[in-house]
């Protein structure tokens, strides 16, 4: 019998946290909630106290965020006590350095954690309840809750592609602005590949001046980059939003861009993919990528630079006749041409340890011996499931990016035309929702999170860029931040019902999974 009680008793528990999960409106879904009765009221000017003048910034990108996903203006007051808003700080408290509480009480709102990113988390969660909240007139009529937060991952990411397609630094910001509000906080900055280079480097200006021109579509398209006082001025940006920005320069594959640039450095390529590698065959080569990583990685403050490392084989059949690759072999004891592929990513590896940095690669790199300890690989070859475990058990950290149903540049409805497709499957957003289940132990201590990769050589205008981003972003981050149990597709969908008109109001291109349109992905495409 007492068995019996207790699985009710269970279940009674249950049926009532998702009865509570349904009256918070939150994207991603916070891991526990506790809704009271009663109801705060506020008015567009809100007094926010707090005792660490090291929050002054926080403050203000708080009412600058409130202000820009509002359709009218806040006012923001700072005053010293006795605020409706009271933000606190403790240091000693055993909070994780991104979990906080938040209280809504009828008397006012209370917002805790160890450090600046749990309370600005709890100011993403707070910002999602006023601008999802009832409305009458002037006021916001908030529910009284208690959350108290943390993430399943301490990586949850999304890399964007510029090379094949240039978006600019408005739509990065953008990009970075709604990354925040759904708490994802690694932007991989995707910045070199075949079409284009598009990060500044001064010691070598042709990198940017030759291979800047162009894009997937249109090798003649002008020169498309970022200088390097606009890469200050998006990472600053991004680190006001608690955001990591990983840059990635491709090597030793995927260089047709640098290649143009400075031809001398080539390793050549083959008959598809010309002039596609550097050469390890010569010593100049390591000079010249550690030049360009050193500027990197003063102009990145993230402990992490991306070398790619991916499908070099496209591209390394000229290796094969050059006499300085040969006699790197030779002289090395390299076997065959993967030997020198992982010959190369250690030897930049010892550069980018020296730089006080780690380096993240495809998961390709697993069979390279780079250093466990200071190396980082995502994997993404989904049909290759067996590259996981045999990572983890090599004991490297990893990121879960797998093509399906994590690449977005795949369709997202069984009736979308433009887009990629793996065989029959592509990545809809329930997918995206659902990763990463069960299957892939996904609570091994090295499996850092998760990712969305952007790759655009479909996407050549914001509008279609948009399109594949928007609303898959939504799921990505519940997926990333809400623990499996809490987890619940058809709720989910409901709370999406509020993130949709907010795209609608800033314009945001978005596909609705809700009503999908069958005509909604020809005009994303234009």
């Amino acid at each position: 019998m007492r068995r019996f009680l207790s699985v009710i008793t269970l279940l009674l528990a249950i049926v009532s946290m998702k009865a509570e999960e349904t009256k918070c409106p939150i994207i991603p879904l916070p891991n526990k909630i506790e809704m009271h009765t009663g109801k705060l009221t506020l008015h567009k000017e809100l007094s926010v106290s707090f005792s660490d003048k090291n929050l002054n910034s926080l403050v203000d990108l708080f009412g600058q965020s409130v202000a820009l996903f509002s359709d009218t203006p806040w006012v923001i007051r700072k005053n010293k006590s006795n605020s409706l808003i009271q933000l606190f700080i403790d240091p000693n408290t055993n909070f994780k350095s991104e979990e906080y509480l938040l209280e809504v009480l009828p008397s006012g709102i209370k917002l805790s954690a160890s450090g600046q990113n749990g309370l600005f988390n709890g100011m993403q969660s707070l910002i999602q309840l006023i601008i999802f909240s009832e409305k009458n007139k002037e006021k916001v009529i908030l529910n009284c809750c208690t959350i108290h937060d943390q993430p399943r991952y301490g990586w949850r990411g999304l890399m964007l592609d510029e090379s094949r397609h240039f978006f600019g630094k408005e739509k990065v910001k953008q990009l970075l602005d709604y990354m925040a509000l759904h708490k994802l906080n690694k932007f991989h900055w995707h910045l070199t590949d075949q079409p284009g280079w598009r990060i500044e480097i001064k010691k070598y200006p042709k990198l940017t001046t030759v291979g800047g021109l162009g894009n997937y579509d249109d090798p003649n398209a002008k020169a498309s980059y970022y200088t390097q006082s606009e890469i200050a001025e998006i990472v600053a940006y991004a680190q006001q939003r608690f955001i990591e920005v990983i840059p990635e320069i491709d090597m030793p594959g995927h260089a047709s861009a640098a290649n143009r640039a400075y031809p001398e450095f080539s390793g050549g390529g083959s008959e598809a993919y010309p002039e596609f590698t550097f050469n390890p065959g010569k010593e100049s080569t390591y000079q010249y990528l550690t030049d360009i990583l050193k500027e990197v990685a003063v102009l990145f403050p993230s402990k992490y630079i991306h070398i790619g490392g991916d499908e070099v084989h496209f591209g390394n059949q000229q290796w094969k006749t050059d006499a300085g690759v040969q006699k790197l072999m030779a002289d090395n004891n390299l076997k065959d041409l993967v030997d020198v592929e992982h010959y190369f990513i250690r030897r930049m590896e010892d550069s980018i340890q020296h730089m006080g940095k780690k380096l993240v690669g495809w998961d390709e790199i697993s069979g390279s011996g780079v250093d466990k300890n200071s190396s980082l690989l995502m994997w993404w070859r989904h049909d290759k499931k067996q590259l996981l475990p045999e990572a983890l058990a090599k004991g490297y950290e990893v990121v879960m990016c797998p093509r399906i149903p994590l690449y977005f540049d795949f369709v997202q409805h069984e009736s979308h035309q433009y887009g990629r497709r793996w065989s029959t499957d592509f990545c809809p957003i329930d997918l995206v929702y659902k990763f990463p289940g069960t299957e892939l132990d996904p609570s091994n201590p090295k499996i850092k999170g998760i990712q969305a990769n952007v790759w655009t050589e479909r996407m050549q205008n914001n509008e279609r860029l948009e399109f594949m981003i928007f609303p898959r972003i939504s799921a990505l981050a519940e997926a990333a931040w809400t623990q499996d149990k809490q987890k619940d597709y058809e709720n989910f969908s409901n709370r999406l019902t509020n993130m949709l008109p907010l795209f609608e109001r800033d314009k945001i291109d978005y596909f609705n999974p809700i009503e999908p349109d069958s005509k909604a992905e020809s005009k994303a495409i234009k």
